[in-house]
């Protein structure tokens, strides 16, 4: 497999390792949106959260948590987010989650600022949405 994330699990490209546990390593992003920007992703292959075991998810999320106390050190506030395939803005086909150090005007702003075109949903439609999502 061609997977940069794959590659750096299995020490194949060095990266900066911040902590690893039984499914999941962090590392210090190659390319950082802000100082001290992370990277938490699975140690198997994954392109989406729903195809990750249960034991490997808790995992997954366990670390992001441990890890974003530690980011959340730099500056008071993390950005936590995942792109949970290629539509959704993935650029890797590996599950890993962005833990990115927020300071007042950076320049990003919040997740309603990514859509210059929110929809417009009659009752009907956001009951038939309702069906579909409730448990």
């Amino acid at each position: 497999m061609d997977c940069i994330f794959c590659k750096i699990v299995a020490g194949e490209i060095p990266t900066k390792f911040l902590n690893e546990t039984t499914h999941s390593v962090s590392l210090l992003d190659a390319f950082p949106l802000a100082k001290g920007h992370v990277l938490v992703i699975p140690k198997n292959h994954h392109q989406k959260i729903q195809e990750m075991s249960q034991e490997e998810n808790t995992d997954l999320f366990s670390h992001v948590q441990l890890m974003t106390a530690k980011v959340d050190t730099i500056t008071g506030a993390t950005l936590i987010a995942i792109h949970n395939g290629k539509e959704a803005g993935q650029e890797i086909p590996h599950i890993h989650v962005h833990l990115v150090p927020r300071r007042k005007n950076d320049s990003a702003g919040a997740i309603h600022q990514l859509f210059t075109h929110p929809v417009n949903m009659s009752e009907s439609e956001t009951n038939n949405i309702y069906t579909k999502l409730k448990m």
